[in-house]
């Protein structure tokens, strides 16, 4: 099973087929109604030059039965580069049968390669099996941390509308909360 699966790079001709994984990703999370990106933004996005994603293909008889889609980012606690598993997918036929392992496992092994020392993804609250899967091959839940979301109008409102105004640097001997008495 597991070691008849072929975890590849993804390639442009992989377009249709990482859009359609990460729809079926969606459907599966209770989120039917996400819009997931189309295949040109796939291609857009994730080759060429400067691709913002990097994505690994499992496949079984030639057959795409996993996707993987990370990206580097870089921790200034750390001081050292990591990696984020935006979209981690295993079709239904081949859960259990550890797809989901060596694509983690290959994307780990790119990370490392490019200097990377931790790996970072999220799992959706409603997807209790995802939680237990990350724990069960050693991940630890962040507790520390919380995620915060922005987009639509208030992304742009926020962008457009925000009026910046820098703090005047305050002198040593300045104590901010007393009035001045002139």
């Amino acid at each position: 099973m597991a070691k008849d699966i072929l975890i590849r790079e993804a390639e442009p001709e992989d377009a249709a087929a990482i859009r359609d994984m990460i729809a079926a990703l969606a459907r599966e999370t209770g989120r039917p109604d996400i819009e997931v990106l189309s295949e040109e933004e796939v291609r857009a996005h994730g080759f060429g030059p400067h691709p913002d994603f990097r994505a690994l293909i499992a496949e079984f008889k030639g057959a795409p039965v996993g996707l993987a889609v990370y990206f580097s980012e870089f921790s200034t606690w750390r001081g050292r580069r990591g990696v984020y598993i935006q979209d981690i997918y295993v079709t239904p036929d081949q859960q259990g049968a550890g797809v989901g392992r060596r694509l983690i496992n290959a994307v780990l092994k790119r990370a490392r390669n490019d200097g990377a020392v931790y790996l970072r993804l999220a799992a959706d609250r409603s997807n209790a099996a995802a939680a237990r899967f990350y724990k069960r091959i050693g991940f630890r839940e962040a507790k520390e941390d919380r995620i915060f979301f922005l987009e639509g109008e208030p992304f742009d409102g926020l962008a457009e509308n925000f009026a910046w105004k820098p703090r005047l640097p305050v002198a040593a001997n300045d104590d901010p909360k007393k009035e001045s008495s002139s």
